[in-house]
């Protein structure tokens, strides 16, 4: 496997940069800053990166087929059309849980956008894994999850892989197409604790997992067959959120890094951290996919 430097695309000190989501349709990359409401679209073809301020917490965002986006608010799953920025609530699963937020969450390969909430305060596991089908029905698929994070499927989308951070485990499902349920958990990777907190997530069509290193300034990809490592790839930020990948042929990994939490010390031996950046790769990526039927 054959890796690029990480390139510093912007260098914007991102408090929680987080969900990066490749839009191969208008062949740019939206990701978030969560605290901020702040939603981004970078375009690598002119190195432009438009922030729409939405004015809410957001936790992720993903294409969909009407050519709106979803997104996973502080308190419930809606749409927005950048056109206008007119947010609209499709599901509030929580309201009896206001010490809650949406965190990441991206469309599976039948059209249905997963995503799950966490304590803000990260203290209770109070969050839940939801479904949301194009039809408008909503599904919990996991409940009593401390931090909801990396998601993602394998090629032959049969396997739906998730991430509970504080567990530091990566957990294995089968996922099934027609329902949207999921069912058999078993582990298919062990983060150790000295490589930092897993976090968001992607896969290859090789079906390994590529793992973000929260405190770990770190990437790592994984075997989920054979719980192996494969490879620990160092990213010049100290919390290292999420990755996805974009481009033509899906080889340009996008990172996402933030600034949360971290002393002064950190900062100063990881300035860009808060930054996004992009690794060439001579692997090929599982595409984003998007809401809809």
């Amino acid at each position: 496997m054959q890796l690029s430097p990480p390139k510093l695309l912007l260098d914007v000190k991102a408090e929680l940069g987080e969900g990066p989501s490749w839009d191969a349709t208008h062949e740019c990359l939206y990701w978030v800053d969560v605290y901020a409401g702040h939603l981004h679209v970078y375009d690598p073809r002119s190195g432009d990166d438009r922030i729409h301020a939405l004015g809410k917490m957001i936790g992720c965002v993903a294409p969909a087929h009407s050519g709106k986006l979803m997104l996973a608010l502080r308190d419930g799953l809606a749409a927005v059309d950048l056109s206008t920025d007119r947010v609209a609530f499709l599901a509030q699963p929580e309201p009896v849980l206001p010490g809650n937020r949406f965190n990441d969450g991206k469309c599976g390969p039948d059209g249905r956008f997963v995503a799950g909430s966490m304590d803000h305060a990260e203290k209770e596991n109070t969050g839940s894994l939801y479904s949301l089908s194009p039809n408008g029905t909503l599904k919990t698929l996991i409940a009593g999850v401390g931090i909801s994070n990396g998601l993602t499927w394998s090629p032959d989308h049969k396997t739906f892989y998730f991430i509970d951070t504080p567990t530091r485990k990566v957990m294995a499902y089968d996922y099934d197409l027609h329902s949207g349920e999921i069912a058999n958990p078993r582990l298919a990777v062990s983060v150790p604790a000295e490589f930092g907190w897993p976090d968001g997530m992607t896969s290859d069509t090789k079906g390994r997992l590529w793992v973000a290193l929260w405190g770990g300034a770190a990437l790592s990809v994984w075997e989920p067959g054979t719980g192996q490592l494969v490879e620990r790839i160092r990213i010049p930020a100290k919390n290292v959120s999420s990755c996805a990948f974009g481009g033509s042929g899906r080889n340009q990994l996008y990172v996402t890094s933030a600034r949360k939490g971290l002393e002064q010390a950190d900062l100063t031996a990881y300035p860009a951290t808060g930054g996004l950046f992009r690794l060439e790769t001579d692997v090929e990526g599982m595409p984003t996919f998007e809401f809809g039927d």
